[in-house]
């Protein structure tokens, strides 16, 4: 593989990159770890390390914590390598570093979960009110067939209210993306659909997640696969719900059918996988964090790294609660609820956990171009 020329480098604008710096030079000069992941042949491919380079490395890094635990200088040698921990600030740096707009980017870094909470909590009284003045008895009513969402608000008014938060959410994740893509990738040729076929391919199967073939490392000495198992329960059970969604919106516009639907038709079948999907995941994932050994998270950063999780645990608890419920006097209380809370969802995605799919998957992208 070619290795990329770099004649100067600026002084780095965080201690995080800095360190990450210093802890690049060690591990080039050694590369015992060469054959665990994707970071250590990209590592190699540079001399010297500008702020963007360290970014793409901590986005192509899958936390695995196999590096750490096969390092002879990993604490307490003196040289004190852990790669782990130092890139996981460095990319919860990057989310901030690469926002969109910046102004919005340290208030959800410092108060992520909080935010989420009030924003859904907010919300779900704005539907409350919005009912209670519009015919207060509709709220506790027991409602069915075809439109019986839409007899507490009017599709209109909710397509509204949440079509503005989905498309600030789509315009603050595109302009945070192309920042981050323009910082990683200068300079590189070539690659083209086969460099994104691949990282597609490695994307979807979490390549990167197995320590070199051995699992990752979470609590204890043993690798395992479990973070593995979670991620891909929580990306697949996003994907089905966004499908039951763009299902139900095409019945909707398309055919004139009006939610809720059966139990057997699509967007019911696909929201009831992919809401599975979506409660064995983030579950996982949260307990997996926090039994991980603390040497190897940032354990300064809780925010938005765990209000997203929160976000899609309880998006998914709500609209199940809801799928069980919508016949009876509780659904008006669920629905609110459960739109506050996927409101909630869609403003705070661009600041936290969500864009670390989209940097890590551009990361991947780009390690199939320099290895093209």
């Amino acid at each position: 593989m070619r290795a990329i020329d770099m004649h100067t480098t600026a002084p780095h604008t965080t201690a995080a990159l800095t360190e990450a710096d210093r802890l690049m030079v060690v591990c080039n000069s050694c590369r015992y770890c060469e054959g665990l992941c994707a970071v250590f042949p990209a590592m190699e491919a540079r001399r010297l390390f500008q702020d963007g380079d360290l970014n793409y490395l901590a986005n192509l890094c899958h936390s695995c914590g196999a590096c750490y635990s096969d390092c002879q200088f990993s604490p307490p040698h003196e040289f004190e390598v852990n790669v782990p921990r130092t890139l996981a600030q460095v990319r919860n740096d990057s989310y901030q570093a690469y926002a969109w707009p910046r102004a919005f980017s340290g208030m959800f870094a410092r108060n992520g979960l909080a935010i989420s909470l009030v924003a859904a909590l907010s919300v779900a009284l704005f539907v409350l009110g919005f009912v209670a003045f519009r015919d207060p008895g509709v709220l506790f009513g027991a409602h069915g067939g075809p439109g019986a969402f839409y007899r507490l608000m009017p599709h209109n008014a909710m397509a509204l209210l949440f079509g503005i938060v989905f498309l600030y959410a789509i315009v603050a994740i595109v302009m945070s993306a192309r920042a981050f893509w323009r910082d990683i990738a200068s300079g590189t040729p070539g690659g083209g659909i086969a460099a994104f076929w691949q990282a597609m391919k490695d994307a979807g199967r979490l390549r990167y997640l197995d320590g070199g073939k051995g699992g990752c490392f979470n609590e204890g000495e043993r690798p395992t696969d479990r973070r593995k198992h979670y991620h891909h329960a929580t990306f697949y059970g996003f994907m089905l719900c966004l499908a039951s969604t763009s299902v139900a919106t095409l019945y909707h516009y398309l055919l004139g059918r009006e939610a809720p639907y059966a139990w057997y038709d699509l967007p019911v079948l696909l929201g009831t996988l992919g809401g599975i999907g979506l409660i064995v995941g983030p579950a996982g994932l949260l307990m997996a964090k926090w039994r991980r050994d603390p040497v190897l998270v940032d354990e300064t950063r809780f925010g938005m790294d765990v209000a997203f999780l929160v976000m899609l645990f309880m998006t998914s608890l709500t609209g199940l609660a809801l799928l069980v419920l919508r016949a009876t006097p509780a659904m008006g209380m669920l629905l609110a609820v459960h739109l506050g809370v996927v409101f909630a969802l869609f403003l705070t995605m661009p600041y936290g956990k969500f864009v670390h799919g989209i940097y890590r998957f551009l990361a991947l992208v780009q390690y199939a171009r320099e290895q093209h």
